[in-house]
């Protein structure tokens, strides 16, 4: 979740937006430039609260300065009523001192797991991303000489200057400013804090305060790449908050030390407030500001400041859940991964506004819901849930380290904070988060929901956000297809959209066979950034190889309104479909008309028919390829002319298109000049798949017809298809030599052959 900085934007684009700012905003952006130039001149953080009280529990007393920071050890009666009194406030699971045996019942593998990465970060290697373990130091063995500021991927370190000088979208001055900002979340802490409660081994607890006590060193107030972003102090405050519990009762944590801590939480908890990103990142940067800003303000309500962040962060999380998430449940920067962490934030501000009887908005759980719904639907028969759109890798607090696609985690926790059955059967067991959020009686809770799947429905339209669900069963070995019609991002910068408009996904036998390719990263290497975000990499059309947008910058895009449009649907008991379309292209002035109806027949296979059309007839050929990513198969193109993908279970996805043009068909893997073939699972991370290409050069208006055939057996011979033909365009398919068993298509109509060519058992307008 990297934030767009003014440095980083265009000229041009920051002019046009300026023109189009009200009163309100600039009067906000122009107190915040402000503080920006006193900090520098002065040296010393505006964000700095005057009278910071740093005693552990004296939190009303006050102190300041740095004589103040070592805390006040002999506090010891005060500083076992300050745990007795934040115990009552904090997430039930972390007081709960039953959790760690619960744990150990019904999260055994994911204890051991945790464990592990929490021996690795002792050794000096944080888990980062998809890159693995990482070295931050200078140490080969032990922690080393940590450097908070180094992205050892490039080797690049940024300057230690005020966060204001540095822009962290410049590669050649930060580094991939993600990769420095992974490990400054400080959600390593969770490992060992986890490790440590259960094992009570206190190595994990000095370490801890040996990493934290060196980073506050070396990371002063206002100073480097660490402050640079509200979103990112915010997840630091929440990953210390967290580190306290965790290790409450350690040697390490000393009144002291305790008292260091609280004032860096107050510290950050100040400069969130100044720097939030009300008009900067108004999306998943500004809710996770606010769920810091609640933790702050809730957990220690005795600082004068905490009344005043509560409410901030309380009024943000309300007011945005209606404003980033649509009416049917789908988060409006079209990411499932971003969608990932809206449901995080606010389910753990339900839980903590619960814990202290703080009431919260009806709005909030009605979205909520309806965010799950989204994901359900979305959600891949083998229980993953396929990437859309941008995803970093990250997480609000990982308590286990999943891969991005597993949501076990989020389903776990909603199944029991919104009593939802079909999120337990998701789920199947309370996952290790719902253990620490929760405590014992989540798991109890969890276990007396009965789990039962969502309705199943052959079909699923999300209109406001966009996306439409073909599925044949609520089984496992379901074939399920997802198209996206909806716009390119939420139409601020659209930063974390794809040009991806009409492109499709598809499962079969429980098996992932055509996918979207991920992300790759956002500002390490652009050429690679601008490939998986690109037309060329998803699975829909390209006309003249044109992009539906072109990217300006690394969150930016030339036309941020660009959508699909929904034109029709189609629902019967053998036949449905999407009918949709963009107008992203342009052939001099006139708009060019990319139209994709999709059909599902008999709950058996799938045609896609792409039809091209242009304002006024130019008789001029233009290229028109289509192309599909398959996932990490084995794919082949047979004599036949068909397309065979075997999946890694069972069965195979056979494809064939039909044009009445020639077709010049390419499948490539691991290609890099020019880029083609590649996935992303996870930031950072890139590996070779199979990519088809199906180019025509025909002249327009011109219809493409693509059957996307699943069958059982992997090596079964494909079918007889024969396409028929109609003022030049394929006006339908039929299955054998004569047979009647097809779909016959014309510009308004679509349907099943029955008897004869001209009449149909059922069909419809799309």
């Amino acid at each position: 979740m990297l934030r767009e900085t003014q440095v980083g934007v265009p000229v041009t684009v920051r002019l046009h937006r300026l023109l189009k700012m009200r009163p309100e905003e600039i009067m906000f952006r122009s107190k915040q430039e402000l503080f920006k130039v006193v900090e520098r001149l002065t040296g010393r953080p505006v964000a700095m609260p005057s009278g910071i009280t740093l005693s552990p529990c004296r939190l009303s007393a006050s102190g300041s300065g740095d004589d103040a920071l070592a805390g006040d050890e002999g506090e010891q009666e005060v500083h076992e009523e300050f745990w007795q009194k934040a115990a009552d406030r904090f997430f039930p699971g972390a007081s709960d001192s039953g959790t760690v045996g619960r744990i150990a019942d019904y999260c055994r593998r994911e204890r051991e797991h945790v464990i592990q990465s929490a021996d690795a970060i002792c050794r000096g290697e944080f888990p980062v991303l998809g890159y693995g373990l990482l070295r931050f130091g200078t140490g080969s063995n032990g922690l080393g000489e940590m450097d908070w500021h180094l992205d050892p991927m490039s080797g690049q370190r940024s300057p230690e200057v005020h966060w204001s000088r540095l822009n962290p979208l410049d590669r050649m001055q930060v580094g991939d400013s993600k990769v420095v900002w992974e490990v400054n979340r400080h959600q390593w802490m969770l490992d060992i804090g986890q490790a440590y409660r259960y094992t009570g081994d206190e190595h994990y607890a000095t370490v801890f305060a040996r990493l934290l006590e060196d980073w506050m060193r070396k990371n002063p107030p206002g100073v480097g790449i660490n402050w640079s972003s509200a979103l990112e102090v915010s997840m630091r405050l929440m990953s210390w908050c967290w580190a306290l519990f965790l290790f409450r009762g350690s040697q390490a944590l000393s009144a002291g030390f305790l008292g260091k801590v609280l004032a860096g939480i107050r510290i950050h908890a100040s400069y969130v407030e100044r720097y939030c990103s009300r008009y900067f990142s108004p999306n998943t940067h500004l809710t996770g500001e606010a769920l810091g800003l609640f933790y702050a303000g809730t957990l220690f309500p005795e600082w004068r400041e905490a009344a005043r962040w509560q409410a901030l962060g309380r009024n943000i999380l309300e007011q945005q859940i209606e404003r980033q998430v649509k009416p049917d449940g789908v988060y409006f920067e079209q990411s499932t991964r971003y969608q990932y962490y809206t449901l995080e934030i606010y389910l753990h501000y339900l839980i903590l506004a619960e814990r202290n009887k703080i009431p919260v908005g009806g709005p909030v759980r009605e979205r909520l819901g309806l965010m799950l719904d989204f994901v359900l639907a979305v959600r891949n028969p083998n229980g993953a849930v396929p990437p859309i759109g941008d995803a970093d890798g990250g997480w609000l607090l990982p308590f286990l380290r999943r891969t991005p696609e597993d949501f076990t985690g989020i389903f776990s926790v909603a199944a029991v904070v919104l009593r939802r059955q079909d999120c337990a059967w998701a789920a199947v067991v309370p996952g290790i988060e719902t253990l620490w959020l929760l405590g014992p009686a989540g798991a109890y809770s969890f276990f007396a929901l009965e789990p039962v799947p969502a309705p199943h429905r052959q079909l699923k339209v999300f209109r406001e956000g966009g996306y439409a669900v073909m599925q044949s069963t609520a089984q496992h070995d379901a074939l399920q297809l997802i198209m996206d019609f909806g716009p390119l991002g939420c139409g601020n910068s659209s930063g974390h959209g794809h040009a991806d408009l009409l492109s499709v996904q598809c499962s079969a036998f429980g098996e992932p066979f055509l996918v979207d390719p991920g992300t790759g990263c956002y500002t390490a290497e652009p050429e690679w950034r601008d490939h998986f975000r690109s037309t060329h990499a998803h699975n829909t059309l390209v006309l003249d190889k044109c992009e539906q947008a072109s990217p300006e910058g690394p969150f930016s895009w030339d036309d941020v309104s660009l959508s699909g449009k929904l034109i029709d649907v189609l629902d019967t008991e053998q036949l449905v479909g999407i009918d949709a379309c963009h107008e992203a292209w342009r052939d001099g002035s006139s708009k060019l008309i990319h139209r994709r109806r999709t059909l599902f027949v008999e709950s058996r296979y799938w045609l896609i028919i792409d039809d091209i059309s242009p304002a006024v007839d130019d008789c001029v050929a233009h290229e028109v390829s289509l192309n599909y990513q398959f996932a990490e198969l084995a794919v082949t193109q047979e004599e036949s002319g068909w397309i065979r993908a075997k999946g890694k279970r069972r069965g195979a996805l056979l494809m064939r298109l039909f044009s009445s043009g020639g077709i010049d068909t390419t499948i490539a893997t691991g290609h890099r000049n020019p880029i083609r073939g590649w996935l992303s699972p996870d930031y950072g991370r890139c590996i070779a798949a199979p990519a088809l290409r199906w180019v025509c050069s025909n002249v327009l208006p011109t219809r493409l017809v693509s059957l996307l055939l699943p069958v059982a057996n992997a090596d079964e011979t494909p079918p007889v298809v024969v396409p028929s033909f109609d003022n030049g365009r394929v006006s339908g398919i039929r299955f054998g030599l004569g047979g009647n068993n097809g779909v016959w298509i014309d510009d308004n109509h679509v349907g099943l052959y029955c008897c004869s060519p001209t009449v149909a058992s059922e069909g419809g307008c799309i």
